[in-house]
């Protein structure tokens, strides 16, 4: 936990709404994070690889999803759009992130919220992480038909993860845009205040940023989707569906989802609009 509040606070004090970084220690940290590079390579195969060509480990519901597979293997439209995301994974250090974020690393109680398992952290882009959270709730929206039964129709609780993938992002939001008004007079250099002094300017700035990492968090947390389903390392949600014919039904709902959502991401200006494109798909 320890090792994770300190990743985390430095990610924080080196965002562009920081009060206490320059380049030059922007630069130090992310030199302390470069010798990361086996788990960052590992990523870059099995997320953004893998998926698209015929892999060793990759694996799906057999032969339930093998044209589904296949037509991954086959759509140019989405390798060009998952080559721009690879490039941006190895070549945008962002801020400090986490690097495996998934429902199944966050640890919750009434009170307090932990992070574990941060061996992968690197300097790299923000969405990858939002995305990755998003994802990983938007699978589980996906699978709850499969467990579905007489007794549970499993409806409120798909509204519930719908309604948490919202809170998610807007949150975040609302959040990220307080901390950099909070810290805009700092020392950071990717927007000073004397250049973007002007407030409907500051804004301006602001929207653009936030416009493009959600467009990439869409994107990352699309391409994870993918890979937890054609790819190594899948989700308990859809896993412990037994029936596999029922199990696969819903994968193949969320990777059409998934696909849909990785080549028209721009599309989206809202997260309610995401969430509303993944009710009307089920």
């Amino acid at each position: 936990m320890g090792m994770h509040k300190e990743l985390m606070e430095t990610s924080c004090e080196n965002g562009p709404y920081s009060s206490k970084s320059d380049s030059k220690i922007y630069s130090s940290t992310v030199a302390e994070f470069c010798g990361n590079v086996e788990l960052c390579r590992l990523t870059e195969q099995v997320v953004f690889s893998d998926p698209y060509k015929v892999a060793p480990h990759n694996r799906w519901t057999s032969p339930y999803l093998d044209e589904d597979a296949q037509a991954i293997r086959e759509d140019d439209i989405l390798k060009l759009e998952v080559a721009g995301l690879k490039s941006m994974f190895c070549e945008r250090a962002q801020a400090l992130i986490h690097g495996d974020l998934h429902t199944g690393s966050i640890m919750v109680t009434s009170d307090s919220t932990q992070v574990i398992d941060p061996e992968f952290a690197f300097y790299g882009p923000m969405g990858f992480d939002i995305g990755a959270f998003l994802g990983n709730l938007i699978l589980g929206f996906f699978a709850q038909d499969g467990h579905a039964n007489e007794d549970s129709n499993r409806e409120q609780y798909k509204n519930w993860i719908l309604k948490t993938v919202e809170d998610t992002w807007n949150l975040f939001h609302k959040k990220f845009i307080s901390h950099w008004n909070e810290h805009k007079d700092g020392s950071g250099e990717a927007y000073p205040s004397p250049i973007y002094s002007k407030a409907e300017l500051l804004q301006q700035v602001q929207s653009i940023y936030l416009e493009d990492l959600f467009h990439d968090s869409l994107g990352f947390g699309a391409a994870k989707m993918i890979r937890r389903i054609v790819g190594i390392a899948h989700v308990e949600d859809l896993e412990s569906i037994t029936d596999t014919s029922r199990r696969a039904h819903c994968e193949r709902r969320a990777l059409e989802f998934a696909k849909t959502l990785l080549k028209e991401r721009r599309q989206f200006r809202t997260i309610e609009e995401v969430t509303a494109a993944a009710l009307a798909s089920v």
